[in-house]
C-alpha cells in the first residue's frame, strides 16, 4: 500500500474516531492528525528527525492558542488583536506547519482534506478570524526554523573508526550514522546542542565499563541470554517508536486531566519541544563521543585492553542496532525529558497512565505506571535487555533528558506574569 494511501486512511480513522473521546479538544484532536502525518508523510523523515516536526506543529499550536485565549507567554511570534475560533486557529497551525514540512503532492492533499473536513466537522467557517491567527502562528515558527541546520541539502557522512571503542556501522545494512547533522541542528530552548554535553564515557579499562559490558553481554544477548520471558517482553515492549507511543500516552493524559484548551497548548508544546531538543542533545553526545555498540564491544571484547571482558565473535543483541553511536542513549533521553517535563507540568510525579507499545513483536500491548519517573526508569534496563546500549549510557541520557526538560519548562512558555524567561542564565 502507498504511503498516500496509509496517511489517508490514518487520518479518515482519527476524524472518525474523536466522537468518542470525552473532553477531547483541538490540540488533542490536531496531534493525532500531525503525529499520523509525520509517520506517513513524503518526504519521509526519519524517525529520529521526525521530532522536530512535531515540535513545530505544537509550538504554532501553541502560539495561536495563547494569542487568543491569552495567560502565557508566546513561542515565537506575538499575534496583536487575535481573535476568532481557537480550535479553528489550531486547525490552520498544525495543517500549514505540516505541509511546510511535508510538500508532497499527496502528502499535503491528505492534510488539506483533514483540515477542511475538520473545520466542516466543527461548523466552523473557512474564513473564520481564528484561521487568519493558525496562519500567522505558523509563519512565525516556520520562520524561526527556516535556517536550523536540519534536513541539509547535501547530508554529512559519518562511519566512525576502527579504533577500540570506535562506533561503526552494524549488521545487517552496515548503514552510516543517521542523520549526523542532527547534532548541530539549533535546538528550540536551550543556548547550544552542547549544553548538556557529559564529560563522556568510561574508559574501556576501567572496572565500571566491565561492569556495564557484562551486563549487557548476559541480559541483551538474542539467544542464551540469561533474561525472563517477562523481561524480555518487556524489552520488547520498549522497542517501538516513541514518538507514537510518547503522543499517543500525552494525549490520554490531557484528556482525562487537562480541562483548559490554553493550558492543554502548553503541555503539547513544552514536552514535544523538550523532546526536540533532548534528542539534539543525545545526538551532540553520539557525535562527538562516537561509541561502538554492546554488538560491536563484545565481539572485539578481546581486543579492548580490559582483562574482565570476554569476547565473543559471534553475540547478537536481542533487536537490530539503530544505525548511530551508543553513548547517549536518544530513547532514554526522549522518555526523560517527557516524563520530567509532565512532571513539571502537573507539579507531581505521581499519576496513573498507560502506554501502549507499537511493537507488534510485544506479548503486553499496554502498560500502566502510577509515576512518570516508574516509566523512564523501565526504559533504562529495556534498551540494555535489548542488547544495544549499556547502562552507562542509558543513565547519562536520563540525565540529559531531565536537564532539557527543566531547562524547558523553567525558560519558555510561562505564564504572562512570571518574571522567569529565555533570557536567564541559570542553567
Amino acid at each position: 500500500m502507498s504511503r498516500s494511501r496509509v496517511l489517508t486512511g490514518l487520518v479518515a480513522c482519527a476524524l472518525l474516531s474523536w466522537t468518542g473521546i470525552a473532553r477531547a479538544d483541538a490540540v488533542t484532536d490536531w496531534n493525532a492528525i500531525a503525529i499520523q502525518t509525520i509517520v506517513a508523510g513524503v518526504p519521509v523523515h526519519p524517525r529520529a528527525t521526525a521530532v522536530l516536526d512535531s515540535a513545530m506543529v505544537q509550538a504554532a499550536v501553541y502560539d495561536a492558542v495563547v494569542a487568543i485565549e491569552g495567560g502565557f507567554k508566546p513561542y515565537a511570534v506575538r499575534i496583536p488583536g487575535a481573535h476568532g475560533s481557537t480550535a479553528a486557529a489550531v486547525a490552520k497551525a498544525s495543517h500549514d506547519v505540516l505541509v511546510n514540512r511535508f510538500p508532497s503532492a499527496t502528502t499535503v492533499a491528505s492534510v488539506d482534506a483533514a483540515y477542511h473536513g475538520y473545520l466542516a466537522a466543527h461548523g466552523l467557517a473557512e474564513d473564520d478570524p481564528g484561521v487568519a491567527v493558525g496562519q500567522q502562528a505558523a509563519a512565525g515558527i516556520i520562520a524561526r526554523r527556516a535556517n536550523d541546520g536540519s534536513f541539509p541539502a547535501i547530508p554529512p557522512v559519518f562511519t566512525g573508526g576502527t579504533n577500540p571503542g570506535d562506533w561503526r556501522p552494524t549488521p545487517p545494512a552496515f548503514a552510516p550514522m543517521l542523520a549526523p547533522w542532527l547534532a548541530k541542528v539549533t535546538p528550540f530552548t536551550l543556548k547550544s546542542p552542547s549544553q548538556y554535553r557529559p564529560q563522556g564515557p568510561p574508559p574501556l579499562t576501567s572496572k565500571r565499563y566491565a561492569e556495564d559490558y557484562n551486563e549487557v553481554k548476559s541480559m541483551g544477548a538474542l539467544s542464551g541470554s540469561a533474561r525472563t520471558a517477562d523481561q524480555t517482553d518487556l524489552a520488547l515492549f520498549w522497542a517501538g517508536n516513541y514518538q507514537i507511543v510518547w503522543n499517543a500516552a500525552l494525549r490520554d493524559i490531557a484528556t482525562a486531566h487537562v480541562h483548559n484548551i490554553a493550558d492543554s497548548a502548553r503541555l503539547f508544546a513544552l514536552v514535544n519541544l523538550a523532546v526536540a531538543d533532548a534528542a539534539i542533545t543525545a545526538w551532540d553526545s553520539k557525535l562527538h563521543f562516537h561509541l561502538w555498540r554492546p554488538l560491536t564491544a563484545i565481539q572485539e571484547g578481546d581486543n579492548d585492553g580490559n582483562p574482565q571482558t570476554d569476547g565473543d565473535s559471534s553475540w547478537q543483541p536481542l533487536i537490530v542496532n539503530p544505525p548511530y553511536p551508543d553513548y547517549t542513549s536518544g530513547a532514554n533521553n526522549v522518555t526523560d525529558a517527557t516524563t520530567r517535563a509532565l512532571a513539571l507540568f502537573f507539579g507531581t510525579d505521581e499519576m496513573r497512565f498507560s502506554v501502549t507499545t507499537t511493537n507488534p513483536a510485544a506479548v503486553q500491548k499496554t502498560r500502566t505506571f502510577d509515576g512518570f519517573s516508574d516509566a523512564a526508569a523501565e526504559v533504562v534496563v529495556a534498551r540494555i535487555w535489548d542488547g544495544i546500549h549499556f547502562r552507562f549510557a542509558d543513565v547519562e541520557a536520563r540525565k540529559q533528558g531531565r536537564h532539557v526538560a527543566q531547562w524547558a519548562s523553567s525558560h519558555f512558555l510561562r505564564p504572562l506574569d512570571d518574571d522567569q524567561g529565555e533570557d536567564d542564565d541559570d542553567q
